[in-house]
């Protein structure tokens, strides 16, 4: 999948509903440019990666807020906000199977960046309405884009938040929430 495909697969589910759209691309670019931008450091060239999926799938990890109910940033569907990445998992899985293409690295993205991953154990604590499975990031792509993802909020102004707001921010999900985020940190040799 090329960029442009990936923009056209979101056209397909936004078009009805511009004001979103926008504020969705305006995330995902942000979020695109931030695992670039971590990826391009000096200290990750050693990783053996696909940019193109980094590139590709950052652009397309929230498609699923479509689906959800969040007001506050334009969401007027049905499900709970929290489950935005099984939301989008399957609409690109549907995608996948109505154009025969392979949309399961995509999907594994959307399921797999919520916070710092979260585990079946943290469903059950926080009485999370998700199934109960862990949406943990795997591979290189999946955490690259989790990461990412932690940097930029779709509401307020949008703008990168700083490295220890980051961190506060995973603290309050408790200790192995931080622990998740520092260790992608960790992996991508990510520091203030």
């Amino acid at each position: 999948m090329d960029r442009g495909e990936a923009l056209s697969i979101i056209d397909s589910y936004y078009n009805a509903n511009p004001e979103l759209k926008t504020l969705l691309l305006k995330h995902s670019e942000s979020v695109c440019r931030k695992a670039l931008e971590i990826l391009a450091r000096p200290e990750n060239s050693g990783l053996e990666l696909d940019r193109h999926l980094v590139e590709t799938g950052a652009l397309l990890h929230d498609i699923g807020i479509v689906k959800c109910n969040a007001p506050g940033i334009l969401c007027y569907g049905s499900a709970p906000y929290i489950a935005h990445g099984v939301e989008g998992a399957k609409l690109l899985l549907a995608y996948g199977e109505a154009h025969n293409t392979d949309m399961e690295p995509y999907a594994r993205i959307c399921r797999r960046h919520t916070g710092s991953g979260l585990t079946a154990a943290d469903i059950i604590a926080q009485k999370l309405p998700l199934p109960c499975e862990d949406y943990l990031p795997e591979t290189l792509e999946e955490k690259l884009i989790c990461l990412a993802d932690k940097f930029f909020s779709k509401s307020g102004s949008m703008q990168e938040k700083p490295f220890d707001r980051v961190r506060a921010s995973m603290a309050k999900f408790g200790p192995e929430s931080l622990a998740r985020f520092d260790n992608l940190c960790k992996e991508f040799k990510l520091s203030h």
